[in-house]
């Protein structure tokens, strides 16, 4: 009998930072992870556009025979997790959100910059967060095709564009929350500019979460660990470099 999958979806290979943590915790699972590079990046597509493509992807997870779904992507999260979940609903559906509730328990009296897609930072779902736990010292930055620059691995385009994007919060913050799955693969770029920052971001407690999820539901399984990649475009490319994130020791 074929084991089912934890199945795993971004818009790209940002969502690989999160897998990471999820195998720190459930070693022994076997995942699908699905990049859906044809459609990035998703932080500058319409409401409605978002639904569609997250449903269309849920809909091929789970004819995968996946046991649980992970939304790896801060946009699709904060735009189709509601009604995935409501339309879904006999499968348990966890969703990335930015950590910026870490930083009202460990570093609330710091001032932070939240670096998000334009998407993430407009969604309800984010400012009802930020309402709750806004430490009065929070910068918001939209970093409008960030993300896209880093699925293109362009290391000169990611220097520059933060150079002159949050290139005017140095000296400013001490807490850097990555707002976007793809931010962690750049964090010592990110460092260069704005230097000894403490970063925050939401893979390890979505770890967890879906580990106390599955253990509930009785739905863990010990397996061999397989991580099978699909991408949208089929690109070689993409499946190389998100082996290599996997495979990366840090």
């Amino acid at each position: 009998m074929e084991s089912k999958k934890i199945g795993i979806f971004d818009s790209g290979i940002g969502g690989a930072t999160v897998l990471k943590e999820i195998i720190k915790v459930l070693p022994k699972e076997d995942y699908i992870y699905y990049s859906d590079s044809i459609n990035n990046p998703y932080g500058d597509k319409e409401d409605e556009t978002i639904l569609q493509i997250c449903d269309e992807i849920m809909q091929k997870l789970i004819n995968q025979n996946c046991k649980s779904i992970v939304i790896a992507c801060n946009t699709a999260s904060a735009k189709s997790a509601t009604y995935l979940r409501n339309k879904y609903r006999q499968i348990p559906i966890i969703a990335i959100e930015p950590a910026y509730k870490m930083v009202y328990d460990y570093a609330y009296n710091e001032p932070t910059l939240v670096m998000a897609t334009k998407g993430t930072i407009e969604s309800e779902k984010f400012n009802i967060l930020y309402r709750k736990y806004d430490n009065h010292k929070t910068y918001l930055e939209p970093c409008v095709g960030l993300a896209d620059i880093i699925e293109r691995n362009d290391l000169k385009s990611i220097q520059k564009y933060l150079e002159e994007h949050i290139g005017k919060y140095r000296g400013k913050v001490k807490n850097i929350v990555l707002g976007c799955t793809h931010y962690p693969l750049i964090q010592k770029e990110i460092e260069e500019i704005l230097g000894n920052v403490n970063f925050f971001q939401g893979a390890k407690n979505l770890a967890k979460h879906l580990k106390d999820v599955l253990e509930q539901r009785n739905l863990l399984e010990q397996n061999e660990g397989k991580i099978q990649f699909i991408d949208s475009q089929g690109l070689e490319i993409k499946e190389k470099r998100f082996f290599d994130i996997i495979n990366r020791n840090q």
